[in-house]
């Protein structure tokens, strides 16, 4: 039987969800500002803090508000929730804005920005971290680096802890511990009603289950505790490869994600169409000082462009990503079951299929991204746990597929529309997706 909170939070969905603001919205605005604390400020169209507000990662995702808001305490966020239900103002909720889709976390309502939320303290005793909702992830990791320890979070730099956190989180140490809602112990909620509450699998089964994996249907989490680890140096870095080695790029990338089985390796691969030819990266990660011989000897040993991995913080190697740029992309997420070496053929070959044919100079580039990850990933957790993902029983390879434009020295995103496919193990049909392109880079 579901809770009467859950049932709450169901409801509120109805206004929580974006549509063009109605007259009464500069009223919420007005109230709002009224009817809160000195901790928290509202700010209007022309102001700097304003424009920080609305602004996400991909310009794709950001929207123009009525006002934002940043709440300064749990008290004024139950305040603004409050008078958001009460008037059926429509508003958005951004933790980091590491988004691409406009309305994730983006709105022409009311914009509710967690900027004042980002408090990190670390409890040796219980093991675990409480972080606050406007993180990013480096300041958190620069944080915990300084205890020792660390937690499963975003895999580059820039990435917010709000939506990375309910979503479900992929991360570097996720074939050790499992996802991100695997790891959460408590949510400190704030409900549709105003009232805040500590949500744990105790306290409200229900409501836990459907924070991990729900995103922000619930009302606003404004700090997560999660389980902690012990963190020493790590091994990694980046790669860059020319087109001469890819096939022995392909080989090595499916012996990687079919033949080793150590959980403290992690590897995205990526294949790029740009400037009329194909290069070939990597992002290695390897939890400890010296990976065993054997488990990214195939990707050193090949002739490469760059080759950046070494002994290192695991700060450091998030901050060597190539990251914080304004992408605009078509982009999806394909579900793999396998990455054989026919799969990965396959895949190049869709890359130089539509390589060739959407990318006509230097200012567009395709490119596929391989996330391998062991096939006990989804097993730290029991079934029926979580709300994402949907069974733990099969896992599926969250491949990503991007097409964009570079613009001087920027990679610009245009927003996702690419059509999903899950029926077989290869999945590429992003075809309806792709054929938009032209008419997108036009538009914008």
């Amino acid at each position: 039987m579901y809770s009467a909170a859950l049932i709450l939070a169901l409801a509120w969905t109805a206004f929580g969800l974006d549509s063009p603001p109605g007259l009464d919205t500069p009223v919420a605005c007005h109230r709002i500002a009224a009817e809160v604390s000195n901790a928290t400020d509202v700010y209007y169209p022309g102001s700097l803090p304003y424009d920080a507000d609305n602004e996400h990662y991909a310009s794709s995702s950001s929207q123009r508000s009525s006002c934002s808001v940043e709440p300064g305490s749990v008290e004024d966020v139950g305040t603004i929730l409050y008078i958001l239900g009460e008037t059926r103002t429509p508003f958005g909720v951004k933790g980091g804005g590491h988004a691409t889709n406009p309305r994730f976390s983006s709105t022409t309502g009311i914009q509710v920005a967690m900027t004042r939320f980002k408090d990190v303290t670390y409890d040796q005793d219980t093991q675990t971290a409480v972080i606050g909702a406007g993180n990013i992830w480096d300041d958190v990791y620069e944080f915990l680096n300084a205890q020792g320890v660390n937690v499963l979070g975003g895999r580059a730099s820039g990435i917010g802890v709000a939506g990375f956190t309910l979503g479900g989180g992929y991360s570097w140490h996720g074939n050790q511990y499992g996802l991100a809602i695997d790891n959460v112990v408590a949510y400190e909620l704030v409900m549709p009603n105003g009232k805040v509450t500590t949500v744990t699998a105790s306290t409200d089964q229900d409501l836990f289950f459907s924070l991990k994996g729900g995103g922000n249907n619930f009302g606003i989490v404004t700090r997560f505790t999660l389980k902690t680890f012990p963190q020493g140096t790590i091994w990694g870095g980046t790669t860059v490869y020319p087109a001469t080695v890819i096939s022995a790029f392909i080989a090595a990338a499916a012996r990687f994600s079919s033949e080793v089985t150590d959980p403290k390796a992690a590897m995205l691969i990526t294949f790029e169409y740009a400037a009329r030819q194909i290069v070939l990266a990597t992002i290695m990660m390897y939890d400890g000082p010296v990976p065993p011989r054997g488990i990214f000897d195939d990707f050193l040993n090949m002739t490469s462009l760059r080759l950046d991995v070494k002994e290192r913080s695991f700060v450091d190697l998030i901050n060597s990503m190539p990251s914080k740029v304004t992408p605009r992309t078509i982009s999806n997420d394909i579900p793999v079951s396998n990455y054989s070496k026919d799969t990965i053929d396959s895949l190049v070959e869709e890359l130089k299929h539509w390589g060739e044919k959407l990318v006509s100079d230097n200012s567009a580039y395709v490119a596929y991204t391989l996330e391998p990850f062991l096939p006990t990933l989804f097993e730290h957790a029991g079934a029926g746990s979580s709300a994402y993902p949907g069974s733990r029983e099969r896992l599926a390879f969250p491949t990503e597929v991007n097409l964009g434009l570079v613009i001087g020295e920027r990679r610009w995103r245009i927003p996702r529309c690419c059509e999903r496919d899950d029926a077989g193990s290869s999945g590429w049909r992003v075809h309806q997706g792709i054929r938009t392109m032209r008419s997108l880079v036009l538009r914008w």
